[in-house]
């Protein structure tokens, strides 16, 4: 599978704590990060993995931080001034492959959603989705009979926290790559990437898949608070007691 990772953001909600570190250079324990964990959890799962990780912030250090862990890098040199769009978009060659999984560089999953869901190719386009913890002006999603139909972080009802995973068969992938396409060519260079599906969920019929995981453990580390739980996720996952 191919695993893209959109790691370009400056975590500005964490300033000040990000001035001189990307988010995901965050550490877990004594000597794993955020970013270090994804790829090797990915690896643990997928060993035939082909990881791409789009750098912005302060991308040397983060190349750095991953120099031995046999990954591809992209550069969104405009990371300042776009949104996650722009970063897919500067990878939008690998939407050309099979099976894709796109997710944001800044969480965490427990070990089960890891080998159950991000590692496992896919034969239909979902993104997950957590019943269980949707708050008012994150990205949540609307879901009727699993399927999504809109998503967005101005929503007033919602049924479900979106996951920060999209999964894409080859199908799918392909038609997102164009529909990327023409949200740049359009100057949406500012959009999330998520909002690429909820145009093709509204204008052309695209049918998206919610996964619901309520009662699992993740953490998008948008908070002093996000970072704990996310430590306490690591530390009982077999990436924390592997590097031991």
């Amino acid at each position: 599978m191919t695993y893209i990772i959109l790691a370009a953001g400056k975590g500005a909600n964490l300033a000040p704590l990000t001035l001189n570190y990307p988010k995901t250079s965050y550490l877990l324990d004594d000597c794993m990060t955020i970013l270090q964990r994804m790829v090797r959890g990915i690896r643990y799962y997928d060993r035939h993995a082909e990881i791409v990780v789009v750098l912005g912030y302060l991308a040397d250090t983060v190349r750095k931080e991953l120099e031995e862990d046999n990954v591809r890098f992209v550069m969104n040199p405009f990371y300042e001034v776009t949104n996650s769009i722009s970063s897919v978009w500067f990878a939008r060659d690998y939407l050309e492959r099979e099976n894709v999984a796109i997710i944001h560089g800044d969480v965490v999953f427990e070990d089960a959603l890891m080998e159950e869901c991000l590692t496992r190719p896919t034969d239909y386009p979902y993104v997950l989705v957590d019943s269980s913890r949707s708050v008012a002006g994150d990205y949540n999603a609307v879901i009727k009979d699993d399927k999504v139909l809109v998503m967005s972080n101005k929503l007033d009802t919602f049924d479900a926290a979106y996951g920060c995973m999209t999964k894409l068969d080859a199908v799918s992938a392909r038609l997102v790559k164009r529909e990327v396409d023409n949200m740049i060519l359009s100057n949406m260079y500012d959009q999330y990437f998520e909002d690429s599906l909820v145009q093709m969920i509204m204008f052309h019929d695209f049918e998206l898949y919610g996964k619901d995981v309520a009662g699992k453990c993740w953490s998008e580390v948008d908070s002093v608070n996000d970072l704990l739980t996310a430590r306490q996720i690591h530390m009982n996952s077999v990436l924390a007691v592997k590097d031991e």
